[in-house]
């Protein structure tokens, strides 16, 4: 009991260090973020060759991919000699979760530097990533469908793996809600806890399938606690669904009809009980 006490009081002195006379980091690349500062048990394990997932496949470490420029205050690091896992917050992903980092991906800064510059893109660039992100893997905490390779060259397997299991260690893909983030470049929220209140309501409550997809527009968000579907045009819908094998575009009407045989359309999420969805809808022609 006397060893294992002495054990945490170490590890708190070192999360309590700061990075000499460095507080603040920023993403020179899309650079991974986890809520565990092991990044070898994650890229690696114990024999070198796993990426380490849950029984259903998701790397649950993962929080999300900050893309390049985004800020990091430094709350404290673990030095492994080379380089250092760095204890962060981040103004763009508050959800509570703590959060980590590897040195390699950012640079280092004495002053806080200003926040990312976050625009809308157009229309057709949005279009242009959700097009190409079709086909791909369902990739939890994802949001660069490329994936990201610097991971191989930093947490090298040490021996031969599968196109599956590089595809896991690169976290090539993306989940529901970061899809439509890469999209934006990371204008809209990360998570689907932020994203059921984001924009504006469009009143569904009471009405059919064909009903509601009269009403919808390109880019609404139907969307719940757990899970978002855009709103691809007026005939299909777009999500990265684990079930569903990855990205995938859908009729529109048949994929209102099915969420409706488990949830109950509304237009006020967080007023409602049981399980329910709403639609959002944030982005404006005008």
């Amino acid at each position: 009991m006397k060893i294992i006490t002495v054990t945490i009081i170490v590890l708190m002195t070192i999360l309590s260090a700061k990075s000499q006379d460095f507080y603040y980091a920023v993403a020179k690349e899309p650079t991974p973020v986890l809520n565990s500062p092991d990044f070898e048990a994650v890229f690696g394990g114990s024999d070198g060759m796993t990426v380490k997932t849950d029984n259903s496949g998701l790397i649950r470490e993962m929080e999300f991919i900050a893309l390049p420029g985004t800020v990091f205050e430094l709350l404290g690091e673990f030095d492994h000699g080379n380089y250092k896992i760095f204890k962060v917050e981040c103004k763009e992903y508050e959800y509570g979760s703590e959060l980590f980092i590897d040195s390699r991906f950012v640079e280092l800064k004495k002053s806080r530097p200003g926040e990312r510059f976050v625009a809308l893109p157009k229309k057709e660039d949005i279009y242009k990533v959700l097009d190409r992100a079709v086909g791909n893997r369902y990739c939890w905490g994802g949001n660069y469908n490329d994936g990201i390779k610097k991971l191989i060259e930093l947490y090298q397997p040490k021996g031969n793996i599968t196109d599956g299991v590089k595809n896991e260690w690169m976290l090539t893909g993306c989940d529901c809600s970061g899809l439509m983030y890469e999209a934006t470049n990371g204008f809209t929220p990360r998570n689907t806890s932020k994203l059921v209140d984001y924009g504006t309501p469009v009143e569904i409550e009471g009405l059919s399938a064909e009903e509601i997809a009269a009403k919808c527009k390109p880019l609404d968000m139907i969307v719940w606690n757990g899970h978002v579907i855009y709103v691809y045009d007026e005939k299909t819908s777009i999500q990265s669904s684990l079930s569903k094998g990855g990205v995938i575009k859908l009729d529109l009407v048949e994929t209102l009809s099915d969420l409706m045989s488990s949830r109950t359309p509304v237009n006020d999420y967080n007023s409602s009980q049981g399980s329910t969805f709403v639609i959002r809808r944030w982005y404006n022609d005008n």
